[in-house]
């Protein structure tokens, strides 16, 4: 079945090129608006985008810092443990009678008139 054809004829008057006029500008009108409104969402998308991977690195980012700060405090606190043992052995070692006891038993010296009999650690084979 063929398509009919338009048999209406268009009006030649003033009113009607005016009402043509019209409706061409707010089919541009229309255009310019949704133009407007697509660069707009663009602009947007690429926009909140950039903020959330921005937001992602800077998340990331902070949870290796808060591991450093995890690890840098365990190491503190065996530093510090160190330290107060280290103090703590300067002060024995400021006491001459640790120091003589050092001796004798590490390297088996001996008071005048003293016998030092060397015990093997290991246990015997019987």
């Amino acid at each position: 079945m063929p398509a009919k054809k338009k048999t209406v004829t268009k009006l030649d008057s003033s009113y009607v090129d005016q009402y043509d006029a019209y409706i061409e500008r707010q089919k541009r009108k229309k255009q310019r608006l949704i133009r407007r409104l697509v660069l707009f969402a663009t602009v947007v998308v690429v926009v909140i985008g950039s903020m959330a991977t921005y937001h992602f690195k800077q998340i990331s980012l902070h949870e290796k810092k808060e591991e450093q700060y995890n690890q840098m405090e365990e190491k503190l606190a065996t530093l510090k443990k160190e330290e107060e043992n280290l103090r703590q052995e300067i002060k024995l070692l400021n006491n001459e009678e640790y120091v003589l006891e050092i001796a004798r038993t590490n390297y088996f010296l001996s008071k005048e008139g003293e016998l030092i009999f060397k015990i093997p650690d290991e246990e015997p084979s019987y």
